[in-house]
């Protein structure tokens, strides 16, 4: 029986770090560590120990100064990688080799110029090494949605019988549908008794580049898995990994759909989210969901009158449940009358029908005009008389 409870393995220091911009330093790494387990991640995959030396020492540090979550480090389906790994992560409290090796016979042939036998017995041998070091090994068939299915399979039988521990199936460049990688998931669990016998965890990893890395992780939540890969802001290769932030408050928001429980303290997302854009070259684009600047932001005069009237009109969370400080109403030419007063009253101007009529003739003329509205620009549009008999000074505008 499969369990209720989804663990989130957290790939930004290793998989987001790959995306153009994003290269980190240790301590940038040890940063975004530190965040990573405030935020509740169950296992961080802190980097790939044989890709570089500062890889190697990025993991070796993390392990000494972040203790609650687990640690992981990448390795090639290779001798040297997975020693090296090994060493990375000799003083973690809970280590993770993370080994992998293409499924798909197009990497096969003309990536690793490899046999399909040559590709089962290459995955005993690495997990069987993995295992001899760490207690816990995770085993991902790269590029597993465009593999064959039977040798998909098969692939995930010998990792199981090897002692991997984490069977990951990723959607490596983001190519299949909700319902084909749910599919997917079902069928390997179907066909392999020995993952729900013996309590094997299955994990999604989905890339963006048909724009449904999140909506394919949930897919496979569905189906079974009980691990999901992701990073903070979605970065990651080319379009970018499954969002983190968008994962966790999906599960969360729509909890009569998925009856998930996750340990991500969703009020700490936002947070982490600005840590993340400090280290790096580059923030979340502002109509980014949960994070972005424009997440909580009304312009809309119809919008903004049901959120004056209702929250829940136009917005199915509060901005504090992932941890942003308020909602915003943006006033610029789609307004209506309604944002217009509430924001006059903030202002201390409290106006009558017709005095407000007047006042926003004048304020959309101005919008037409003007990209971006402030306090000062609406104190403007007040006509003098207005402003004269004002209730009370203004000491401080907001």
């Amino acid at each position: 029986m499969t369990s209720n409870h989804v663990v989130f393995f957290d790939t930004t220091l290793r998989d987001g770090e790959q995306s153009p911009g994003c290269s980190m330093t240790t301590q940038e790494k040890l940063t975004m560590a530190h965040a990573l387990e405030d935020l509740g991640v169950d296992i961080i995959e802190a980097g790939f120990a044989m890709a570089s030396e500062g890889d190697f020492a990025a993991i070796a540090t993390i392990t000494q100064a972040v203790r609650k979550p687990r640690i992981a480090s990448l390795a090639r389906a290779m001798t040297e990688d997975i020693e090296m790994a090994g060493r990375a992560l000799q003083f973690a409290d809970r280590a993770r080799i993370h080994v992998f090796l293409a499924s798909s016979d197009l990497h096969l042939e003309y990536k690793l110029k490899m046999s399909r036998q040559e590709a089962l017995d290459r995955t005993a041998e690495s997990v069987r090494l993995a295992r001899s070091l760490v207690d816990d090994v995770e085993f991902s068939p790269e590029d597993a949605t465009r593999s064959d299915r039977d040798f998909l399979v098969e692939m995930v039988r010998v990792a199981v019988q090897a002692g991997a521990t984490t069977i990951n199936m990723p959607d490596t460049v983001g190519y299949s549908t909700p319902e084909e990688y749910g599919r997917m998931f079902a069928e390997v669990r179907e066909r392999v008794p020995a993952i729900d016998a013996e309590g094997i965890v299955l994990s999604s990893h989905c890339h963006d580049d048909l724009g449904l890395a999140v909506a394919n992780s949930l897919a496979a939540i569905t189906a079974g898995a009980r691990q999901v890969e992701c990073t903070i802001n979605g970065i990651g290769e080319r379009a970018g990994n499954a969002a983190l932030e968008e994962i966790a408050a999906a599960l969360y928001v729509r909890g009569d759909r998925f009856g998930i429980s996750t340990n991500i303290k969703l009020e700490n997302l936002y947070a982490t989210s600005q840590v993340l854009g400090q280290i790096i070259t580059f923030r979340p684009s502002p109509n980014k969901a949960i994070v972005g600047d424009n997440a909580f932001a009304h312009e809309s005069g119809i919008h903004q009158h049901g959120m004056l009237a209702n929250p829940l009109c136009y917005e199915i969370m509060t901005p504090a449940l992932v941890g942003v400080a308020k909602t915003h109403l943006v006033l610029g030419k789609h307004s209506g009358r309604a944002a217009l007063r509430h924001r006059l009253e903030q202002l201390g101007f409290t106006l009558t029908r017709e005095e407000l009529q007047h006042t926003y003739y004048r304020f959309v003329a101005l919008a037409d005009r003007k990209k971006n509205i402030y306090d000062q620009d609406l104190i403007g549009v007040v006509p003098d008389q207005i402003r004269e008999k004002r209730r009370e000074p203004v000491s401080e505008l907001d």
